[in-house]
């Protein structure tokens, strides 16, 4: 498959008519039909249901356009590497985050390598450490902000001087919402909405301690806006880290005993990283190392 075919494939399964996409693509008609029928002649597949003014994807196509704008992403974003230099870098870095405290620390690292470097444009996808883990392995992602616990034996890593703390988020009218902690036992019987990571998980049970059986989940996800949405209609409490952000008619609490945890920017080891996330890396390593230093 080239590159070039999967750019008019998805061209077509985002327009949906041939003869609007051959024109975007500025080829024509036929050119275009043939090069999608050997297309779906190599792959041995129908990709697309045809009518007279429309086509839409068929199960293969939808597998197809998933994998294809990985291809065309991780292509374009390689050909920009190249054309960089490391005097005047110029290029793109991609980074993957979750919501924390420490994206505040990782903002201020890339507005200071922004003043040194104007010309590179910042890409961040937020998931939780999983998704990014995936991104990275697939060479979508540059690097990755990661919650430890997290396996580090397939990257190098940099260890953020920030703690995030774990509590819980409920409505104001909660008898929960006026207290300054909550223990794993003031959570018996509420339903718990919580991070769907395994490691984070074990952690929090490990925190119920006794009362680690006799909690009820009733809900799980990876961003906190979304099971905020479901406090907010009275599904429970979400056990989740503390953000700089506020939701109305929510109230953060923290857990008592404190339960903390810490943070690691990571990229695959033993490969060759982009000029640009080289240097972002070193940038990085002197400012936390500086830190560190001040602190002694």
């Amino acid at each position: 498959m080239e590159i070039r075919v999967l750019k008019y494939f998805l061209m077509v399964a985002r327009e949906e008519n041939i003869t609007r996409a051959a024109a975007l693509l500025y080829i024509t008609q036929p050119t275009l039909s043939r090069q999608l029928m050997q297309l779906e002649e190599e792959l041995g597949v129908k990709l697309f249901h045809r009518s007279k003014h429309r086509i839409i994807l068929t199960g293969d196509g939808m597998l197809l356009k998933r994998r294809a704008e990985e291809i065309v992403s991780l292509a374009d974003k390689t050909e920009r590497e190249f054309f960089q230099k490391d005097e005047n870098l110029i290029g793109e870095l991609v980074i993957g985050s979750g919501e924390l405290q420490s994206s505040q620390f990782l903002s201020m690292l890339l507005a200071s390598f922004y003043k040194k470097h104007p010309q590179v444009y910042y890409e961040i996808y937020s998931g939780n450490s999983d998704n990014i883990k995936e991104r990275i392995e697939r060479g979508i992602l540059d690097m990755g902000l990661l919650v430890e616990p997290v396996d580090t034996s397939r990257y190098e890593f940099i260890r953020f001087p920030i703690k995030e703390e774990w509590g819980i988020l409920v409505s104001e009218n909660s008898e929960l919402a006026g207290k300054k902690s909550v223990t794993s036992k003031d959570l018996i019987n509420i339903p718990l909405i919580m991070t769907k990571r395994e490691t984070l998980q074990k952690e929090l049970k490990n925190w119920f301690g006794i009362y680690s059986e006799q909690i009820e989940v009733v809900a799980s996800g990876n961003l906190l806006y979304n099971m905020a949405a479901m406090v907010k209609n009275r599904m429970g409490a979400v056990i989740t880290l503390k953000l700089d952000c506020k939701y109305n008619e929510l109230s953060f609490v923290p857990l008592s005993p404190k339960l903390e945890s810490t943070t690691v920017l990571v990229w695959k080891k033993n490969q060759a990283s982009s000029p640009i996330a080289s240097a972002f890396i070193e940038h990085v390593k002197k400012y936390v190392s500086s830190i560190f230093n001040d602190t002694i």
